[in-house]
């Protein structure tokens, strides 16, 4: 097992190549297999390129070496060139994971095929998008369709034809507000799209930087993975973004260094943290936290209202009725996680599983609660003429006019709302919910729970993923209601629109992988624009 894998160390009979010694002595213009599968992509492409073979070599391995070369064509081009090919794939991110799955495809060389691509821009920084771009029209000029679920506003334009769905989200939506290519879109007055992509619609550069000297956190001597043994200087109460181009090393410094290096000086055990010499300023937080995109809940059993504590809320109102006091039920009667009101038959999951032997289980819905999760008993008590199944049927929007006068849940509820989530129902199952909505309800969770002075640093890995530049807006905000409580916010970013909007920007590279890794300019979007090296500045410089 390779030892710069986290948690492992090398076997001592291979050294960690995981190959006998006989397969080591074996050697291509003097490499073995081993050292060739570490180097990167890149470099391993140029080694095949030059190779030097005899003639009678050259007649043996002339097809395999074609087909070597093609691959690993396909894989730089698709902007992961920085990836060794020894790399496991579970330490791979979403959007790497996605670049290989195209990459595949591009070598499959089929004709006639469609390929839906879900958000492929995802952990891509401008320059690597134009790559990707190429890639897509090279698909569809070979002979095949792509369909692409995308808000990136360069892929629209290159777009032979957008569907803009809308109006809104969620049950506002589900229609098709726009069909036309990116000159007709931005004509439509009915599409939200269109309106930002025109600039009839923009997220507005702040008013005011904050430039205060302000307290600050240092990292001395990180040198995990590619970063070149960083001092890097971040300071707190204030918007800060980190940028670079894909695989310039900004996960491997906030997450494995900063964050780590961080949780440990608070008494938390992360489960890897990063090398590096020192950090200096842990002593002006009270907590750090990293708000990401995974599942606020497994089970159909959680949802919303529950993550941000408001469910409590609701079920007490209910117990506190007329009808629930007379029967004596207690809060406890109203939740379908524990016995009391919740149906038995199902046990308040709303349906029954049924083991298929040599098939998929099934699932079918409850005959005994018709899917509700509660009790013909508890469906009876009402407030305000609705039923439990009835509320958690609704949406945030119809639940802040349905509660209105009960200022504790509907301060919940609003700031489910101002999230841009007021289209999501209470009672909606945690695991049908988008990594973009999950991470939402995270930070309203926050923002709704935080009321005293601690001063907490917040981390955002890619926040906008799945976003529209609507929803941006009202990222941002929050963003900006969470410094306004004392706190420290630091995102990894793509997004220019977000870039823009930063009080302090640290930008890595200049390229990627080992020829990434350093601190190219650090300042305000101003600054950061005049940087000649800087990649995101010569591309906040044109958007700017």
């Amino acid at each position: 097992m390779l030892s710069r894998y986290r948690g492992y160390t090398n076997c001592p009979a291979c050294k960690g190549s995981r190959l006998r010694r006989e397969a080591l002595q074996v050697k291509i213009d003097g490499k073995s297999i081993h050292e060739i599968v570490q180097m990167p992509i890149e470099q391993s492409l140029k080694f095949f390129e030059a190779l030097k073979l005899s003639e009678y070599d050259y007649t043996v391995a002339e097809r395999i070496l074609k087909e070597i070369i093609k691959r690993l064509t396909f894989l730089n081009n698709v902007g992961i060139g920085y990836l060794t090919l020894d790399r496991y794939s579970n330490t791979l991110s979403g959007g790497e994971t996605q670049r290989i799955n195209l990459a595949t495809s591009l070598g499959s060389a089929l004709v006639g095929t469609l390929y839906v691509l879900d958000e492929p821009s995802i952990g891509l920084h401008p320059r690597d998008n134009a790559k990707l771009i190429n890639i897509l029209k090279n698909l569809r000029d070979i002979g095949n369709s792509v369909l692409v679920v995308e808000h990136d506003a360069e892929m629209m334009k290159e777009a032979d034809l957008i569907f803009d769905m809308g109006p809104k989200a969620g049950i506002d939506g589900g229609e098709i507000v726009a069909i036309g290519n990116y000159s007709e879109i931005i004509k439509n007055k009915s599409s939200l799209t269109g309106k930002y992509l025109s600039g009839e619609l923009s997220i507005p550069l702040p008013e005011k930087r904050n430039e205060k000297k302000n307290k600050l956190i240092k990292i001395i001597g990180a040198r995990e993975n590619n970063l070149k043994n960083l001092t890097v200087e971040i300071p707190l109460n204030k918007f800060v973004v980190i940028t670079g181009v894909s695989g310039s090393g900004k996960s491997t410094l906030i997450h494995d260094v900063f964050y780590a290096g961080l949780a440990k000086y608070l008494g938390n055990a992360p489960s890897f943290i990063g090398k590096y010499d020192d950090i200096k300023g842990g002593e002006y937080l009270d907590d750090v936290v990293i708000v990401d995109q995974s599942p606020i809940g497994k089970s159909p059993r959680s949802n919303p209202i529950s993550y941000i504590k408001a469910f409590e809320l609701i079920r007490e109102l209910f117990a506190s009725t007329h009808q629930a006091r007379a029967r004596g039920y207690k809060p406890g009667f109203f939740s379908f996680n524990v016995p009391g009101g919740r149906c038995e038959t199902c046990q308040g999951d709303g349906y029954i599983k049924v083991e298929m032997q040599f098939l998929a289980d099934l699932y079918l819905e409850c005959d005994d609660c018709n899917g509700t999760r509660y009790k013909k008993e508890i469906r009876e008590i009402t407030y305000k003429g609705k039923n439990l199944v009835d509320v958690l049927e609704m949406t945030v929007d119809e639940a802040i006019m349905f509660f209105e006068g009960n200022d504790r849940l509907t301060r919940l509820l609003e700031m489910l709302a101002e999230v841009g989530l007021g289209y999501i129902k209470l009672g909606q199952p945690s695991n049908t919910l988008s990594g973009g909505e999950a991470q939402r309800i995270k930070l309203a969770s926050y923002l709704t729970a935080q009321r005293d002075r601690r001063h907490i640093l917040f981390i955002f890995d890619e926040p906008t993923t799945g976003l529209h530049f609507h929803d941006i807006s009202k990222l941002l905000k929050c963003f900006q209601l969470l410094l306004e409580r004392n706190n420290s916010v630091v995102i990894i970013e793509h997004n220019l629109d977000v870039i823009k909007c930063a009080d302090y920007i640290i930008d890595l590279g200049p390229e990627a992988g080992d020829n990434g890794g350093e601190i190219v300019a650090t300042g305000t979007p101003e600054e950061i624009a005049e940087v000649e090296n800087s990649w995101t500045g010569k591309y906040l410089k044109e958007y700017l």
